[in-house]
Formats: C-alpha cells, structure tokens, sequence
C-alpha cells in the first residue's frame, strides 16, 4: 500500500525521472513487512527431499522412495510428505547453486548475496534488514533461534545490528535469558546503572574515539527497552499456545523454533532465523534423514498453516534452505558429501506463487538443466519483496560498498 509520505514524494521524484506509475509499481513490490528463514543447517539432500531422481541408478538415488505431491506429475521424497500434501502453497527453486563449498562460506554467502572474502564481512540479510527497516512495537527487528550462527553476522555494521538471540524454545519452562534482570534488581536501578555506565563511557570517548563503544550504548539501550516492554517479554512466551498447536509443529527445535517466529513476526519483528542443524550426511546419510528431515516435513507445513489461517501469510516471505545440497552419488560411507552445483529451496508468502516448481536438474540431480538460480538473485529477491534497495551502498573503510553487488530479482517470485 502506498501512503501520504510516498506521495508526497512524488514532487522531489519525477525531478529525477520517477513518474507515479513507476512509484505505485514500486510499492506494490514490497508485498512482505517480515521474513521467517527456517534455516536447514549443513547442507540438506536435494535428492531425499524436494528432487528425488527415482529413475537413477541406486547410488544415486539412494533407498529413499518418492511420493506424490499436490501438484499433478510432481513427486517428493517421502521423507517430506506433509511438505508434499503442502505444495499448493508455496513454490520449490529446485535450480539453485552456490559458488562455495565449504560451510562457513556458503552460510555467508547465502545470508549475505555476496562471496566472502578476507577485507571484511558483509552484513547479513537480517542485519541490513534491521537498520533499513528499524524495529516495529518495540520488539528486537532481527532474532534467531536457538543459537547465534555464522550465518547471522552484523559485519562491519558493527554490534548494533547483531541479532537477538532468543535460545531454544523446546527446552522446559523457556525463558530468555536477556528479556529479565537479575534477581533483586528494579527496572529503576538498572537504569541508574546504565546512566552511570553512559557517564563513564562518555569519558573514555573523550580519551579515545570509538565506534564500538557507540554500538554497545545502542544494544544497551536496546535491551533495556526490552526489558521494560511488556509486549516483547509476551512475544516470547511461547507456553501461551495451545499445546495441540505446539504438537502440530512437533516437539523440536525446528517445531517450537517456527512457532516462535510466527509469534514473534505476529508481534512486530522483521526477520526471524531458525537454525535446525545436522544436515552435514558425509556418514549414514539415510539413517540421519530418517531422524532429521521429518523434523522438518512437520514444521515447515504447520508454519505456512499457522500464518495462513492468521491471516499472515500474505505478508511474511519464508524460506526453507540450507548452505549448499549434498553429493548425487553415495559415498563410501553410505553419506553424501558437500555439493553446492545444485540445491533445493522452497519459498512462500508475500506474492509468491502456490505450486509451482521452478527449474530443474539433470538426472543425477547434480547440476541445473534449466532456469539456473544463483545465490545473488535469491538474496535479491528476499530484498526486493521486503522493499529495501539492494544497490544502496554503505559507507565503510573509506569507500562505499553495496548491499549486494550482484544478482536480479526471481521474476517468476512475483506473481
């Protein structure tokens, strides 16, 4: 929706060759105010989840059978058959590549759009977030679960948009951690505290010039509103859900992690990152997907429920994906091995299209065969849908630096 201040500037715009038509299109592009990442730690299977090669010999195609979907000719491994029977509400980018292939890079390259290099660290997709769209209700903008991953670095950003770490929500009585003070202390003294600790800080910047110590005083400030706000401390309270629901997403990190973002995204927060890890197959690859990937099967269906039926689903964009796929052929090991020559990925909301599959891959499931999708168009994407300029550049190390130097917009993601 556009509203008076897009208007008003119109006038300032078309001085620069924006007319109104190109300003409302514009608008309408920004079809998600949040983004959930259910974040498939390691490296999933491409070949026992989303693009099962039945016809390929069995060292390619493993023990794993396949399963209908809900859309006619299109088969899943049956590993994932709630995400099968789901189909017609989100799309699988069964044509994805990555350029690294060893995990920390391919994190950070997926959560970045861009190639990690040794000058500096590129702020990631949550972080860019947080200081373009800033926070809504008071709440963190950029949170994840359980734990604090490579993936989730503010880079030269600085601390100030590092990611609220929530904790695992599947653990007894959650609570987090940062959202209470310490035992015997009053919402006033803390305060004082921290007026103390500004006064002092305000004497070390004139001995030495930092920004860090800025940053610190906006995450201080930060977690102090927190703490004094009663919508954020409920946001988390994930008890407060039926437990029939909570059954529904599975009793897991990646169950109670995706119920948590629902809440939190419900609540005002821009992006939220599950991380489910244990994807990394180079050893026993079936028997690990048999445990793991039905974790995922329950999770990743019951979101897309949930945000539907609340009427969310609309707005929020959610990914499901992991760094890179795995190995077409069975090792020695009976595992599968990094392979970031094509992967999975499966994306809903915000104006995405419902049951549809696009791209595919040669028959080992090895390589794209047609409509390649690169890591830089799908982080493009995720910007676009969330209305932030992808070419603006920050200003670090004496030099301007762009939010994503490559990539274009999955056209076929905007309905």
């Amino acid at each position: 929706m556009t509203n008076r201040r897009d208007f008003l500037k119109v006038g300032m715009l078309a001085a620069g060759g924006l007319r109104l038509p190109q300003l409302l299109a514009a608008s309408n592009d920004a079809a998600a105010k949040s983004c959930i990442i259910l974040f498939m730690s390691g490296g999933p299977s491409q070949l026992d989840t989303f693009d099962p090669k039945p016809d390929a010999p069995l060292e390619v195609r493993g023990p794993v059978g396949t399963i209908a979907t809900r859309v006619p000719g299109v088969r899943f491994a049956e590993l994932v058959p709630k995400c099968a029977h789901a189909l017609n509400k989100y799309t699988v980018i069964r044509s994805m590549f990555s350029k690294e292939a060893i995990h920390e890079k391919a994190k950070q390259y997926l959560f970045t759009g861009n190639r990690p290099g040794n000058a500096f660290l590129n702020p990631c997709l949550g972080s860019v977030i947080a200081k373009e769209l800033g926070q809504r209700n008071g709440l963190p903008p950029f949170v994840v679960t359980p734990n604090k991953d490579i993936a989730a670095e503010s880079g030269f950003l600085g601390s100030a948009y590092d990611p609220f770490v929530a904790g695992n929500p599947n653990v007894k009585k959650f609570a987090v951690k940062d959202l209470t003070l310490p035992t015997g202390v009053e919402m006033g003294e803390a305060r004082a505290r921290a007026e103390l600790l500004a006064e002092i800080d305000g004497q070390l910047k004139q001995a030495e010039k930092s920004g860090l110590l800025d940053s610190m005083d906006q995450f201080q400030q930060k977690a102090l509103d927190l703490i004094a706000s009663p919508a954020a401390r409920k946001a988390f309270q994930i008890d407060e859900e039926p437990e029939k629901l909570r059954d529904a997403y599975g009793r897991n990190s990646a169950g109670q992690g995706s119920l948590l973002a629902r809440r939190l995204v419900e609540a005002g927060v821009r992006l939220v990152s599950v991380f489910h890890g244990g994807y990394d197959t180079h050893t026993d690859n079936d028997k690990t997907n048999r445990k793991i990937v039905p974790e995922f099967d329950q999770a990743f269906p019951a979101l897309l429920e949930d945000l539907e039926q609340r009427g969310l689903l609309d707005s929020t964009l959610v990914i499901a994906m992991g760094e890179f796929g795995r190995t077409p052929k069975i090792n020695y090991s009976a595992g599968r091995d990094h392979w970031p020559g094509a992967f999975s990925v499966a994306i809903a909301g915000a104006g995405v299209p419902k049951g549809l599959v696009l791209g595919s891959t040669d028959a080992h499931a090895g390589e794209p065969a047609d409509r390649p999708v690169a890591v830089e168009d799908l982080v493009a994407t995720i910007y676009k849908k969330l209305g932030i300029d992808y070419r603006k550049n920050y200003h670090a190390f004496g030099r301007p630096i762009a939010i994503l130097k490559e990539g274009t917009p999955v056209k076929e993601l905007f309905a």
